[in-house]
């Protein structure tokens, strides 16, 4: 298995907190990130409900201390990234071997959209500093400048898998003795491409979405960022205060099904999960919690669902899709739902699977409905499954 890495820190931004306090209290009184678009400019509003982070783009700019007009998801990135590296609270970073491992599916198409509206009408308009940072690229490196991180520096946009396999990419790293720390995650943020987009594709819920309900109509979209700290043993050695818990497993597969939709099967995911199993050497029946990618799409319910069937074989444990409190934040869902792992094995959460009422007719399971804490939480599995059938589950565990 290699040398332990371990989460010495985390952060957290979406719809239902600007932090991970607020995220916890969010969780606890089961308020749900969703409403009416505010912030997109959108022909949608009042017809689509989304989960937006309910901060401006010049109050997000206070906070991270960049301009106004760098896009949003470099904003919402920075102030999940900061967050967790004052968690770590490590002494002298700068000594260290570290990297910035970001994901995201969207860069700076929020400000693309806005050059586009002026130069469409005439070509001589538009700012050309609304389209600098356009590709996903540009918004990592921004966010490592601001961090001051220059060892490893990369990105990685897999779809809806992306900030999970930033964790995954980050941990093989330190394995392999390439860095001594990692901060590993991803971000994105609402644009006008991917609402109409996901609407294109009828898989969006004009209600507020029921993840793993018989009665499921589909999926809202969110916005956010999630990062996490990971350190070598040698690191976790050194600080001052004690690790969340460690990484223990993880895997990726693809079944290269279709471009959008999972394989009835479940192939992807089943192949996902059992490899994480193997990786980190516990059995299904070590898994005490299971936070699904659980979108609440007709498609992928049903195709998570039969892997899981398939997987732990009627020993389920708890599990839930937080999604039905942070809406789908695309690229950003695999590291906050990463967070969220981390804060269940923390402080023993089981978290609540909003708005389910009706259990799926042709699947045995039934999704967690009420919050549940002080619960004796050792290992947690994270699924994050995307288009093209790139799926990876993570598993966390207590050290």
């Amino acid at each position: 298995m290699g040398p332990s890495v371990y989460i010495a820190g985390v952060g957290v931004i979406s719809a239902i907190g600007n932090n991970v306090a607020e995220h916890l209290a969010s969780f606890e009184a089961q308020k749900a990130g969703m409403g009416d678009i505010t912030t997109l400019d959108s022909i949608h509003r009042g017809e689509l409900p989304v989960a937006e982070v309910k901060l401006t783009n010049d109050q997000l700019a206070d906070r991270t201390g960049l301009s106004s007009q760098i896009s949003r998801t470099t904003h919402l990135s920075l102030v999940a990234a900061k967050e967790a590296v004052a968690d770590a609270a490590i002494s002298g970073l700068s000594k260290w071997r570290t990297g910035f491992i970001s994901a995201n599916t969207v860069g700076g198409m929020d400000k693309s959209e806005a050059f586009f509206i002026d130069f469409l009408t005439d070509n001589n308009k538009g700012k050309l500093r609304y389209v600098w940072d356009h590709e996903c690229g540009s918004v990592t490196e921004t966010v490592a400048d601001h961090l001051g991180i220059t060892d490893v520096v990369t990105t990685i946009s897999t779809a809806c898998s992306s900030s999970a396999n930033a964790i995954f990419y980050a941990a093989r790293l330190i394995k392999n003795g390439v860095l001594d720390i990692a901060i590993a995650g991803g971000a994105d943020a609402l644009t006008k491409f991917t609402l109409n987009g996901f609407n294109t594709l009828m898989i969006l819920d004009k209600e507020f979405c029921k993840p793993f309900d018989e009665h499921r109509a589909g999926l809202n979209l969110g916005e956010g960022a999630g990062y996490l700290v990971l350190v070598s043993n040698k690191v976790a050695e050194s600080l001052n205060k004690p690790v969340y818990c460690k990484l223990a497993g993880y895997a990726n597969s693809n079944d290269a099904y279709h471009q959008t939709a999972s394989s009835p099967e479940g192939t992807g995911s089943y192949l996902a999960m059992t490899g994480a199993l193997k990786k980190s050497g516990l059995r299904p029946t070590n898994i005490d919690y299971i936070n699904l990618h659980g979108t609440g799409t007709p498609n992928n319910d049903n195709a998570e669902g039969t892997a899981i069937t398939r997987v732990f074989e009627g020993n389920y444990p708890p599990m839930s899709s937080t999604k039905s409190y942070t809406g789908h934040t695309l690229g950003a869902s695999g590291a906050i739902e990463a967070v969220f792992s981390v804060l269940s094995i923390k402080h023993g959460l089981i978290y609540p699977n909003l708005r389910f009422e009706t259990q799926m007719e042709n699947l045995p399971l039934k999704p967690q409905t009420r919050f549940l804490k002080d619960q004796n939480v050792g290992n947690v599995m994270s699924n994050s499954f995307g288009f093209g059938g790139n799926c990876t589950s993570l598993i966390f565990s207590k050290c």
